[in-house]
């Protein structure tokens, strides 16, 4: 199985899904992390460009940790956008992975660049399926099932699948950390510490399918995208 997972920042993945992909990994499958935003915003004392610079590094050491290839950006934070450029950038990425599962953002999110990732997601997973739609890779592939991650805190997000995640939560955690430019950032701007809010949420979800730790999903339910057996690990 290959798997594709699209966040909209570096470090949203390890936060929502990573146990997940983790799992994943350990059954065999291929594992693509792909973050649409360079993440060049999320600081108050570092510059724009060496941000991103600093934060595509991370993405790349956590990715590293779970022997996934890494993928994007397309767009700098708050300058993504669901238009025709974006939109061929994002189908390349689904041609080049060529998923039989992506997960992505929630469409209720708690923010634009995760609304939008989502959105570019759905669209781009759809296109992607059309060989007369001409982007710089000219292979199509087939229209996959599609899973919604949990929203930042579980907000108006109700799960209808649950992974348990108990024995991959150290890895999590230990791939989140590679995200360091953000635990100062966050703590400041959002007044959180990310490693104890990861722990919490997937404490949650844990409480609520009865194991330790969990991560919560909703399959995107639309015609082409419903298969007739479980696919999460």
């Amino acid at each position: 199985m290959r798997v594709l997972a699209v966040g909209a920042h570096p470090d949203d993945l390890e936060i929502l899904c990573a146990g997940t992909l983790a799992k994943f990994k350990k059954n065999g499958a291929k594992i693509f992390m792909a973050h649409l935003c360079d993440g060049n915003k999320g600081h108050f004392e570092i510059p724009a460009a060496p941000l991103a610079k600093m934060r595509d590094k991370e993405a790349k050491n956590s990715a590293k940790i779970l022997q996934a290839d890494c993928l994007g950006p397309v767009a700098p934070d708050l300058e993504l956008y669901r238009d025709k450029p974006t939109l061929k950038k994002v189908i390349d990425l689904i041609r080049k992975s060529k998923p039989d599962l992506i997960i992505t953002h929630s469409p209720d999110d708690y923010m634009c660049d995760h609304t939008v990732t989502s959105q570019l997601t759905l669209d781009a997973s759809f296109m992607a399926s059309l060989p007369n739609y001409k982007t710089k890779r000219a292979n199509d592939v087939p229209v996959c099932p599609v899973y919604f991650m949990d929203t930042v805190n579980g907000i108006n997000f109700q799960p209808t699948e649950y992974v348990d995640i108990t024995e991959f939560i150290k890895f999590k955690e230990k791939m989140l950390l590679c995200h360091l430019s953000q635990a100062k950032w966050l703590k400041e701007h959002d007044n959180l510490d990310y490693v104890e809010l990861m722990r919490k949420q997937s404490s949650f979800r844990g409480l609520q399918c009865g194991v330790q730790f969990a991560e919560g999903f909703k399959l995107h339910y639309v015609s082409g995208r419903i298969k007739p057996k479980r696919l999460l690990p």
